[in-house]
């Protein structure tokens, strides 16, 4: 229980970086380019100090296409947070049924046939 508490934890970690360094920039469009792609940059690395171990954890509870829908459905649930908080975008019902749809997907993988 302790592995899959600390990979879900350390890849929801990284998920939050690497939400701000792929959008948080947008808020600031005046600003020039070079300095949000080094900006992103700066930022996803703190991504990967947390997603690569994360997976390396994980991997042996598990499967390599389990630990990429878990990384999947956590990118849903912190993107959607951000757009509602940070960029003041509404979560309309036709991005919560998609979210359903994926979820619903990670119920197929997960399941033993």
């Amino acid at each position: 229980m302790e592995t899959i508490v600390k990979t879900i934890s350390m890849l929801t970690l990284s998920n939050v970086f690497m939400t701000f360094a792929w959008y948080g920039h947008l808020k600031y469009k005046a600003s020039p380019l070079v300095i949000a792609i080094l900006a992103s940059w700066g930022i996803a690395l703190f991504e990967y100090c947390l997603q690569v171990p994360a997976n390396r954890i994980g991997s042996g509870t598990f499967s390599t296409v389990q630990l990429k829908t878990i990384q999947e459905i956590i990118t849903l649930c912190v993107f959607a947070g951000f757009s509602v908080w940070y960029m003041q975008e509404p979560l309309r019902w036709n991005h919560l049924v998609g979210f359903a749809l994926l979820v619903a997907a990670a119920f197929f993988i997960f399941k033993k046939w």
